[in-house]
């Protein structure tokens, strides 16, 4: 099954500058039947894990985490960039290659000790999937998984996951 959603996933060579190959999801999603192969995927791969909360890493993590958390039966959590959220949040900043990045979450958006499930649309470096772990834990959640659709291996951002955590990748590149 990861084969056909692959073959889904379309290039586009030097965006978003020169040299990187991106890979785009939208022809994978705007088909609904490529969309349903990917959400049915993981739903399976969690279905028995008891996950409380999925929460996923803005924009593109939105499109897998709502679908996942419904078919699981486990509440949406959102994680955005700085100054999208209303209420009072926490953050975490982290290394780029050039620079830093923040994610926030509402401070309360999860009860200490309850199970979260993160999804993104793609691992590469690590760094965003990384800080949006230690942001979980800083609210009290348990980070038991991290879920991708797809993973750059190339790029290594899996060694700089945490070690302790299961982490699940459909298709790799």
């Amino acid at each position: 099954m990861p084969e056909l959603v692959k073959a889904k996933i379309r290039d586009i060579p030097d965006f978003p500058k020169p040299g990187i190959i991106f890979k785009d999801i939208t022809t994978a999603i705007k088909d609904p039947e490529t969309f349903r192969r990917i959400t049915n995927h993981m739903t399976e791969k969690f279905k028995d894990a008891g996950i409380d909360y999925v929460a996923a890493i803005e924009s593109r993590g939105f499109i897998f985490g709502a679908p996942l958390a419904y078919n699981l039966g486990a509440g949406l959590i959102i994680i955005r960039k700085p100054g999208k959220l209303p209420a009072k949040v926490e953050q975490v900043s982290y290394e780029l290659e050039y620079g830093t990045d923040t994610v926030e979450m509402h401070s309360d958006a999860i009860e200490p000790g309850k199970k979260v499930l993160l999804i993104d649309d793609l691992l590469a470096t690590g760094g965003t999937a990384t800080a949006a772990c230690t942001l979980i834990q800083k609210v009290g959640g348990i980070p038991v998984a991290i879920a991708f659709v797809v993973e750059l291996s190339f790029l290594d951002g899996r060694s700089k996951l945490p070690q302790d955590i299961e982490i699940v990748s459909m298709v790799k590149y």
